[in-house]
């Protein structure tokens, strides 16, 4: 560590050994987050639907599932996933509970995307399907989600960054991402500005390109996330 009298300076020779090591964390974060918006994109599409039910027996449940959900906090549910669900017998790696309540909390948000890029779709193409004696699994392959499906990427690429910055919650359960890692080290060498600093230019590193894609699928699809 060097110093000027009582004054620490940046130390170099530690940020670059120490890097790699809060890299491995970063990897184990963006992991995470590719795996957690895959499960929230499929999901999604399925409460969805089942929101949408004529049914109120079907459509009920999903209701409250998802108001549930997107009215918790995600610590919360992660706490729940890790720690609770083995009281039930079902017993989760910390990673993979990390994974299961990314996906699971974003999913909720995403099936609001799903419901009202489903509700854009005009009623003439609705009734155009009814008229052509469509089957419904027909109509929903073949004229609903086509029409739908990307007038919702850029918001699913909105969740897929604030995912990012949700994704270190996963220290509380023992997840070693960037900020456990950089935390860890920080705690043994107190040389806590050059580690954080690092995890803080790693996020940026990953977040920036993310958003600048969510702009662009922005662009792309004419459509202007709130």
């Amino acid at each position: 560590m060097n110093q000027v009298g009582e004054r620490r300076v940046w130390d170099w020779d530690f940020v670059w050994e120490v890097t790699p090591r809060i890299w491995d964390g970063m990897v184990v974060i963006i992991q995470a987050t590719i795996a957690g918006i895959t499960i929230a994109m499929i999901l999604g599409l399925f409460l969805a639907l089942g929101r949408r039910s004529q049914r109120r027996w079907i459509s009920w449940p999903f209701a409250a599932f998802i108001d549930f959900i997107r009215s918790t906090p995600l610590l919360i549910q992660l706490f729940f996933v890790f720690f609770a669900l083995p009281e039930f017998g079902i017993v989760l790696g910390a990673r993979t509970s990390l994974i299961l309540g990314l996906g699971i909390h974003y999913a909720t948000y995403a099936s609001e995307a799903y419901r009202a890029g489903i509700d854009a779709v005009e009623r003439g193409q609705w009734e155009a399907a009814t008229a052509l004696n469509l089957s419904p699994v027909t109509t929903w392959r073949q004229v609903v989600l086509p029409q739908a499906i990307p007038k919702v990427i850029p918001a699913l690429g909105n969740f897929l960054v604030a995912m990012i910055k949700d994704a270190p919650l996963g220290s509380s359960i023992g997840v070693a991402g960037v900020l456990f890692v950089a935390r860890s080290i920080g705690s043994q060498t107190f040389q806590y500005v050059e580690t954080m600093t690092i995890a803080g230019v790693m996020f940026l590193a990953v977040s920036v390109p993310a958003a600048l894609f969510v702009q662009f699928l922005e662009r792309k699809y004419g459509y202007e996330a709130a």
